[in-house]
């Protein structure tokens, strides 16, 4: 699903959200706050992706990237096979994630300053 962002200048750009989630094992929430206080493994301003934000709950991380195309990117990203420091930095959340993350792609978007609601398909209703 494209999401459609405005610009400054009232443009409408291709936007794409798109969150990986992860179950933390017990106790291991403040493990992955501290990996998240080291910074993203990959300079985000050279990696395509546009907006980038971690949550953390006592039970899961939920990772949650914008951009144009950004699932090809992240998907690009995590395959490259000659990333060291990002296959280190998933190494050290392996070790803390419980089974698989999994993707979760946004159904629903409102912004108070759009005067229209986004929802699963691109559909929008004021």
């Amino acid at each position: 699903m494209v999401m459609r962002a405005w610009t400054a200048v009232g443009k409408e750009e291709p936007m794409e959200r798109v969150a990986i989630v992860a179950r933390l094992k017990p106790g291991a929430a403040e493990r992955a706050r501290q990996l998240i206080v080291d910074g993203p493994p990959f300079e985000l301003g050279e990696s395509g992706i546009d907006r980038h934000s971690v949550f953390v709950s006592t039970e899961e991380v939920v990772f949650v990237f914008e951009g144009d195309q950004v699932e090809r990117v992240v998907d690009d990203l995590i395959d490259a096979p000659f990333h060291d420091e990002l296959q280190g930095a998933l190494d050290k959340w392996r070790a803390i994630v419980e089974g698989r993350p999994r993707v979760a792609r946004q159904q629903f978007a409102w912004e108070r300053d759009r005067a229209e609601t986004v929802a699963a398909g691109g559909e929008t209703w004021a």
